[in-house]
């Protein structure tokens, strides 16, 4: 272990506590996903498939454009609106994925924009709360990167950590570089809940489900995310020694040598 990281002995309990906590919350996020998946009686790989292919090549440019829309209008209403606790957001989202799915893959690619701006307005309202000034522009583009997860239903052993560890910075133009690395991977994300929402009979249930899952699912990634930066913050350790101890809670493996 280099010299300028804490070693985990070393760690105040109370830090040692809070670290376990959010390793608990990151482990434990996948499980509604799987419960839509075993509603669905597929795996995720196969949802796709279920989608037209005109709708497929399209919807990396329309995440894009979700994106790009979802980042000015989620912060557009905190003037008008104010942040609302997690399980408001996910029963708002779970009823828009209800009206998605009843009709079908047309009114859940119309809903689809909506959800994406419904979920950034709830990470930005989880940010607030961890005490983040959303209107720094960093801290918006922070909250742009919880999207850069694998999605609910593509977890597969609570390994997926990048997105925790990516430097965000915001010089120019660089929100656009950030939409345009995060898309490709919610583009794949956002068609599954298409996919499930397209399912003959349940899709009204499936949409509901789907919405109850990711909106579930990316709040708990926030609060790890923003979690993780409190605590360094309010510690005074830096973010890349959390960031390890965190990793080994998690994935105790992943740094062994």
């Amino acid at each position: 272990m280099s010299k300028d990281v804490t070693p985990i002995e070393a760690l105040p309990p109370h830090i040692a506590d809070e670290l376990d906590q959010l390793a608990k919350r990151f482990r434990q996020a996948d499980g509604v996903g799987m419960q839509v998946l075993s509603l669905l009686g597929g795996q995720a790989e196969d949802l796709l498939g279920r989608l037209p292919m005109p709708v497929r090549q399209a919807l990396d440019r329309s995440t894009r454009m979700g994106l790009e829309v979802a980042y000015d209008a989620a912060f557009a209403s905190r003037g008008r609106l104010a942040d609302r606790s997690d399980w408001l957001n996910t029963a708002a989202a779970t009823l828009m994925g209800a009206a998605g799915g009843a009709g079908g893959l047309p009114t859940a690619v119309a809903e689809l924009p909506v959800t994406i701006t419904v979920l950034l307005r709830a990470i930005q309202g989880i940010a607030a709360d961890l005490g983040f000034d959303v209107e720094n522009p960093v801290v918006r583009a922070q909250c742009m990167q919880i999207f850069a997860a694998a999605g609910p239903l593509a977890r597969d052993d609570g390994t997926d950590l990048a997105f925790l560890s990516t430097r965000v910075t915001l010089t120019g133009a660089a929100l656009h570089g950030i939409i345009a690395r995060i898309a490709p991977k919610f583009a794949a994300v956002l068609g599954q809940k298409l996919a499930a929402q397209t399912v003959p009979i349940i899709g009204a249930a499936a949409g509901a489900a789907t919405n109850y899952a990711f909106t579930s699912y990316y709040q708990e990634m926030a609060r790890v995310y923003f979690g993780l930066r409190a605590l360094a913050r309010d510690s005074d350790l830096d973010v890349e020694t959390l960031l390890r101890e965190f990793q080994l809670r998690v994935r105790p493996a992943i740094l062994v040598e």
